[in-house]
């Protein structure tokens, strides 16, 4: 199969980050909200697009392997790739319209980055792509560096620079790591082949995890999350909640499980202690949040733990379920952003205190709150509760009885922090005035990962076939 098959989706990708700036080159005034909307609009073609391309596979010296596992994972990018653009379209259009087209190109050119990822069967390719994948997030995150300012600083120049030193530091890491690892075994191929890991090989594999850890926001490496995720615009930290943590994890899976499954007893306790550190890090320092943005900075550490018990089972089952979770992540966490960004933008802040009384001035964005926050907690019957009751089922059968019951101690505790937001927006009085109106993309967005939530709570079965689907053709093909 040629390249052009098996890369047809990320090229269209790839033409539309095109298109939009030779449009913006030649009529840069003319464009305003049309570029967004058209953005959008290609993406869904795109989208609807990935079920009649090539569903599998191989490129040349197997470097690039195209698959179910590969196409469910670009379809959860380009998802969120769509409801990234329609949350940020007004806010854009009202903060920079002369530069509107040149965020989308950023951020599609990261979402290249994403697609690619879990096919990559070469180290270069798989680095590459990761790189791709962060670099426009740095320059996204000091979009518009006046518009957050505290003390005489901008918070979201703070927030880029924070992301960016600890994408370096995890690039420098993950580079030294490669050098280790294909130096010793003589191949880029990211599959190990037979044999024990020499201690050298161990090393090398160590810090490319380090690296890979920077990027999911997993404890030790999560500093960056809960300022990043205040200081920079929201309706961009909607996407970068969801989207490069699932290109994380495609990355973990196809290191851990793929390329490296001999050696996976190796690394599997470390990967447990990462989980139950991400969870109990992620929830007990969330409690004390006033700043809802950091509040969800360390719900999403605690979220990537889940998200790690599941990849930590080493079963075809336990990796569906973590398909799952990250799907239903995207829906939950980019629409609880929107949501808070919505109420912020009219009531002037983002602390629990301001977002108080939210409920009585937009009755429906009190709710779609509540319904993200509930499926986050995991409580019935959203979507949120079968994400995390499957992925615990899948841990128990593997045996990791004990990782499961931390796991659900700790959802437990985080149901403290999830309802004392609840509380603030439907029992507290709020001290703005009016209705709080969002405009037609961001209120479309919203609806959208709603309707998801709530819908796929009610009825799970097509997303868990598409996963369950998606890990098997992964084990099939590793």
């Amino acid at each position: 199969m040629s390249w052009l098959e098996l890369l047809s989706v990320d090229l269209m990708v790839a033409g539309i980050a095109a298109l939009v700036l030779v449009l913006d080159a030649i009529m840069p005034s003319k464009l305003g909200k049309a570029v967004g909307w058209l953005t959008a609009a290609l993406l869904l073609g795109v989208l609807v697009a990935t079920f009649f391309v090539p569903q599998t596979g191989t490129a040349p010296h197997q470097v690039y392997e195209l698959s179910p596992w590969v196409m469910f994972f670009k379809r959860v990018f380009l998802v969120a790739g769509i409801l990234g653009v329609l949350g940020a379209l007004e806010w854009l259009a009202d903060k920079t319209p002369r530069r509107q087209a040149e965020f989308y190109v950023l951020l599609l050119s990261s979402v290249v980055g994403m697609m690619l990822i879990p096919g990559a069967r070469d180290w270069i390719l798989l680095f590459v792509a990761f790189e791709l994948m962060g670099i426009p997030l740095y320059v996204l995150a000091a979009w518009a560096k006046g518009d957050t300012v505290l003390g005489g600083k901008s918070l979201a120049a703070e927030a880029s620079l924070k992301l960016f030193v600890t994408g370096a530091a995890s690039s420098a890491l993950s580079l030294f790591g490669l050098a280790l690892v294909i130096g010793t075994t003589g191949s880029t191929q990211i599959a190990l082949g037979g044999g024990a890991v020499t201690p050298l090989q161990g090393f090398g594999m160590l810090l490319v995890l380090a690296g890979f850890g920077f990027k999911v926001g997993a404890v030790p490496f999560h500093m960056w999350v809960p300022d990043t995720y205040q200081g920079a615009p929201t309706p961009f930290v909607a996407f970068l909640s969801v989207a490069p943590k699932a290109g994380g994890m495609a990355a973990l899976a196809v290191v851990l499980l793929g390329g490296w499954t001999q050696a996976f007893g190796t690394w599997a306790p470390a990967l447990a202690v990462l989980a139950f550190a991400s969870m109990a890090v992620g929830n007990v320092f969330a409690i004390p949040q006033s700043d809802v943005r950091r509040l969800l900075g360390y719900s999403g550490i605690a979220q990537i733990g889940y998200a790690l018990v599941g990849l930590a089972t080493r079963t075809e089952y336990g990796v569906g379920m973590t398909l799952f979770f990250l799907a239903t992540y995207v829906f939950t966490n980019l629409g609880i952003f929107l949501v808070v960004h919505a109420a912020a933008e009219d009531m002037g802040g983002h602390s629990t205190k301001v977002l108080a009384g939210l409920s009585r001035r937009s009755p429906w964005l009190g709710a779609a709150l509540l319904v993200f926050l509930l499926s986050l907690a995991g409580i019935p019957f959203v979507v949120g509760f079968w994400a995390k009751f499957f992925l615990f089922l899948a841990a128990w059968k593997a045996g990791l009885t004990g990782l499961v019951w931390a796991a659900v101690a700790l959802a437990v505790l985080g149901l403290f922090y999830y309802l004392s937001v609840a509380r603030s927006t439907f029992m507290s009085d709020g001290s703005g005035e009016g209705k709080v109106r969002p405009g037609f993309a961001l209120t479309a967005a919203i609806v959208l990962c709603l309707a998801a939530v709530v819908g796929l709570g009610l009825y799970p079965t097509p997303l868990l076939d598409a996963s369950m689907s998606a890990s098997k053709a992964f084990f099939t093909l590793r």
